[in-house]
């Protein structure tokens, strides 16, 4: 179903995000709906002019859904996969406006991965959850697309992940010998992104009983885990993580029973590798982008509570400032355009100037 919304274009301003002209004129969010039933919390830019995203319904035991865009998000079509019912697409992944993955997720066979390689046309199933303790959250691919990582919450005290080799057409999982203690931690599967992959290199975030950030270098086989800096918290941690090359990254969290708080809700690491806070936020940090071409400048939403909104950093995420009070649950920057989505089949873009 083709789904008109209109021009989604803002070119916000001719000048780049911190200079005078752009302090005086703060960038704004171009919205529009695609389906108001969805609550969107995964999202892939594949360019300024395509973008998948997915979720699921707002209704009970309602469809899940999967929509892409081609021409810069003018229209949107559903592509979501069949017999979805109840299904929660948290994460997509995708190679181009063809090919691409997507994770639903919850306990024991919710959890799933579906892939399509003719633009949502069709869709195979390639991952069915088995294990009844085990929750799938995020999944992230190496540059390529060949192999890939997908990381559910603990089992039997470990976190537990499971890779693919053959671009997302099976998976595996990994042992767990590699894996620390992770009892009484959990993922969130707030935006899509509580594991990413940059160059050879792995994260993912925690909450929980403590929050951590897990790093592996080795294709998800050993995994060194540090403090986040961000509270834990039964609702509270990690709940995206960004990088711009593999050593220079943020992360952001909160807590979800207490939304309008963003006290100690972001850290960054460099090249040291360990993680130092970041400060607070004006809202919730479900998801954070860096702003490709601008080096130090990076994109961060969140939507639960009454205080959601948009911020961004100018210094690596040492400090943000909000800059809108519009909020989103997921977010993706490529060069000149981030792309954010949320709650009630929300869709959004910046149109960045040159």
């Amino acid at each position: 179903m083709r789904i008109a919304l209109g021009t989604l274009a803002l070119i916000l301003s001719a000048l780049p995000f911190g200079t005078p002209a752009a302090a005086d004129s703060p960038p704004k969010w171009q919205e529009s709906v695609v389906d108001a039933d969805q609550s969107f919390r995964g999202l892939d830019a594949v360019s300024a002019r395509t973008a998948w995203t997915s979720g699921g319904s707002l209704t009970e035991g309602g469809a899940g859904g999967v929509f892409r865009t081609t021409d810069g998000g003018r229209t949107w079509r559903d592509v979501s996969p069949p017999e979805s019912d109840g299904l929660n697409f948290r994460d997509v992944e995708a190679d181009n406006a063809r090919t691409a993955s997507v994770l639903a997720i919850g306990p024991g066979e919710a959890s799933r991965i579906y892939r399509t390689t003719d633009g949502g046309r069709t869709w195979r199933e390639t991952f069915r959850n088995a294990e009844e303790s085990a929750f799938y959250n995020c999944m992230d691919f190496y540059p390529g697309g060949k192999r890939g990582l997908a990381v559910s919450d603990p089992v039997d005290g470990k976190f537990r992940i499971i890779s693919t080799r053959d671009r997302g057409r099976s998976w595996q999982a990994m042992p767990d010998a590699g894996m620390p203690d992770s009892t009484g931690e959990a993922n969130f599967s707030a935006s899509g992104d509580c594991l990413v992959i940059k160059g050879r290199h792995a994260w993912f975030g925690s909450g929980g009983s403590t929050s951590r950030v897990f790093h592996s270098a080795d294709g998800g086989r050993h995994w060194q885990a540090d403090d986040s800096t961000i509270p834990p918290g039964e609702a509270a941690g990690v709940f995206g993580l960004a990088f711009r090359t593999p050593h220079r990254g943020v992360a952001v969290g909160g807590d979800f029973s207490a939304p309008d708080s963003g006290v100690d809700a972001s850290a960054y690491t460099g090249r040291r590798g360990n993680w130092r806070n970041g400060g607070d936020l004006a809202h919730l940090g479900e998801d954070a982008s860096w702003i490709q071409g601008r080096r130090n400048t990076l994109v961060v939403v969140g939507e639960s509570g009454e205080d959601g909104g948009s911020s961004l950093s100018h210094d690596g995420g040492r400090s943000w400032k909000k800059f809108s009070d519009v909020g989103f649950h997921t977010l993706d920057c490529v060069r000149r355009t981030c792309w954010a989505a949320g709650g009630d089949g929300r869709v959004a873009t910046l149109r960045l100037g040159r």
